[in-house]
């Protein structure tokens, strides 16, 4: 419950949030733990990699990072108070094996769902931000994260507040059958009375978006960017070229190259995002002003 949580000193919150963070980052153990690139294989201790915010200094390749983590590097030190926490995922159709893997996801990343929302400051405005963690069910749209990304949209809403949404996900999940499905349009319809009020909506890919969530909210940006060579699409490359019979362009649905025809607006890279948040807010905020 938020209210109770409210309740907390706002030192206990960011101690919290950033303990949630570090766990995230995966530096708040002792003994050191090697990360290798995906991309060139260097490898380097985790605390090594979370100077350079885990993107790859040797190639520049940009590793999923948790959403605690991410939220900390753009959210200004003592702003982070978290929305509905409590939201869990139910196996409402009693899925086979759903509850157990869902307390496998629980106990590995320490997260009740795949996307994490929170009211913050960026720069000294007030915004909503939400996040989807690849890391919990590859970030897939269930009931509950439809809901909560819903639930955010409504109080940027209702508090007339700008909404910034990082999105990583592989699409519905397959648990929960049509009731995943149905979110696509729930939270579409909430952006649609969010975007009636002239708010400001800022929507960023990161690796990978595909799926029900890149053919929903995460298109609807007002202002749409995208981490490096993050893979941003319906299906997959492998599937359209097999679908088609034909050979894809190099680069095929990756940031850049949705960049170039017009699908994203920039392509930003993770040590610029933050001010680069900062830059269009207070544009958007200086506009508004009558």
């Amino acid at each position: 419950m938020n209210d109770i949580r409210d309740l907390l000193p706002g030192r206990m919150r960011e101690r919290t949030f950033q303990l949630k963070a570090r766990r995230d980052a995966g530096v708040a153990w002792h003994e050191p733990q090697f990360v290798e690139c995906k991309q060139c294989g260097r490898r380097a201790t985790r605390q090594i990699w979370a100077k350079s915010l885990f993107v790859c200094p040797n190639c520049g390749n940009h590793q999923p990072i948790g959403a605690y983590y991410r939220l900390s590097l753009v959210l200004d030190s003592g702003s982070f108070r978290e929305l509905d926490e409590e939201l869990a995922p139910q196996d409402v159709l009693g899925f086979p094996g759903y509850t157990d893997k869902l307390a496998a996801q629980t106990q590995k990343t320490g997260l009740s769902e795949a996307a994490v929302t929170a009211v913050g400051r960026i720069g000294g405005v007030a915004v909503v931000a939400a996040v989807l963690d690849s890391r919990f069910f590859m970030g897939s749209m269930s009931a509950a994260v439809g809901e909560k990304i819903t639930l955010a949209i409504e109080y940027a809403t209702k508090n007339r507040l700008p909404l910034i949404l990082f999105a990583a996900s592989g699409g519905a999940r397959m648990q929960e059958g049509i009731l995943s499905l149905m979110q696509m349009t729930k939270t579409s319809a909430a952006l649609a009375r969010f975007s009636e009020k002239g708010l400001l909506y800022i929507s960023v890919f990161t690796d990978p978006t595909t799926g029900g969530v890149t053919a929903s909210f995460a298109s609807l940006g007002d202002i749409i960017l995208a981490e490096p060579g993050a893979l941003i699409g319906f299906a997959g490359p492998r599937v359209i070229q097999q679908t088609i019979g034909q050979t894809l362009p190099e680069g095929f649905q990756r940031a850049e190259f949705q960049e170039e025809h017009g699908f994203v607006d920039a392509v930003v890279p993770r040590l610029q995002m933050r001010d680069t948040l900062s830059q269009l807010l207070r544009l958007h905020e200086k506009g508004g002003r009558t």
